[in-house]
C-alpha cells in the first residue's frame, strides 16, 4: 500500500488526552512512548506492532517507512494522520521542540506530493 495514494483532508483517528503535568519535563526522562508528546495508547500500541518499545528508538528512524511498514503488516491504510504523528515523534526525540501533530500535516502531504511526482516521471 502507497501511501501516496490516499490524499484526503480528514482525519478522523482520535488521539485519548493526557494531563500535561504527568509528562516528564526532558527527552533523557522519557522511559515509555507514551511519554513522548503526541504519542497516546493508541499510538504507543502501533509502534510496538513496528517492534518499536522504547522513546530511544525513534532516534534515526524514517517516519515515512514506519507507516508504509505498519500499513503493510496490518494489511490496511491508516489514516494519514497518524504519520503526521510519526513525524511528530521521531522529531522530538531527534531533539526538535515538540510540537502538535497537526504542524506537520502540510510538510506530509507536500512530501507525499513530491514523491508521487518522482514516481510518474
Amino acid at each position: 500500500m502507497s501511501m501516496a495514494a490516499w490524499s484526503g483532508p480528514l482525519c478522523e483517528r482520535k488521539r485519548m488526552k493526557r494531563s500535561s503535568n504527568t509528562r516528564p519535563s526532558s527527552r533523557e526522562e522519557i522511559a515509555r512512548l507514551e511519554d513522548i508528546p503526541n504519542v497516546g495508547p493508541a499510538v504507543a500500541a502501533d509502534l510496538r506492532q513496528l517492534g518499536i518499545t522504547t522513546p530511544g528508538e525513534l532516534q534515526g528512524r524514517d517516519p515515512y517507512v514506519m507507516y508504509d511498514d505498519l500499513c503493510r503488516i496490518t494489511g490496511r491504510r491508516h489514516d494519514p494522520c497518524l504519520l503526521d504523528t510519526f513525524i511528530a515523534a521521531v522529531r522530538y526525540m531527534a531533539g526538535e521542540p515538540k510540537k502538535p501533530w497537526w504542524k506537520y500535516t502540510a510538510e506530509r502531504k507536500r512530501e507525499l506530493a513530491a514523491r508521487k511526482q518522482a514516481v510518474n516521471r
